[in-house]
């Protein structure tokens, strides 16, 4: 059974947590903005950048229903940053996958995230890495000890 705790430092750390998500997030509409996409479709784009998926892969790691997968890649289509194509495992199963255009879109997304970028730039590889090894360990992931990503 995991146990809760409620003591000044640890209610200061789950403040500090909101708010630097709460900035990432902020961060990333402004660049999707920029590009005229909305945070969802710059997400989408940004996941898709890193493997073609299945629109119901894409909504589990969203946490999002797939018809909402479904209309943000409609309009990503649209736009000529993504296209769907069979999987090549399954030919039933519709892959997302992004355009030229959409992975170079989705470069200059990531390229202009800089909210935690330049703090982190003024840490020590040292201190990197046991803010990702701690981060990891919230999550319940173990990763790599010593790895660097």
């Amino acid at each position: 059974m995991a146990t809760t705790r409620s003591d000044p430092l640890t209610l200061e750390v789950v403040e500090l947590i909101g708010t630097v998500v709460a900035r990432y997030y902020e961060e990333y509409d402004e660049a999707a903005a920029a590009h005229s996409l909305t945070g969802a479709q710059a997400r989408v784009l940004g996941l898709l950048a890193l493997e073609p998926m299945p629109m119901r892969r894409i909504a589990q790691k969203l946490k999002c229903e797939p018809s909402n997968v479904t209309g943000i890649v409609d309009r990503l289509e649209s736009r000529g940053l993504v296209e769907r194509r069979p999987d090549p495992a399954d030919r039933r199963v519709k892959l997302a996958v992004p355009t030229e255009r959409g992975v170079r879109t989705a470069r200059e997304l990531r390229d202009s995230l800089t909210f935690a970028r330049e703090p982190l730039a003024e840490l020590s590889d040292a201190d990197r890495t046991v803010l990702r090894d701690l981060l990891r360990r919230m999550l319940g992931e173990a990763g790599p000890k010593g790895g660097s990503r």
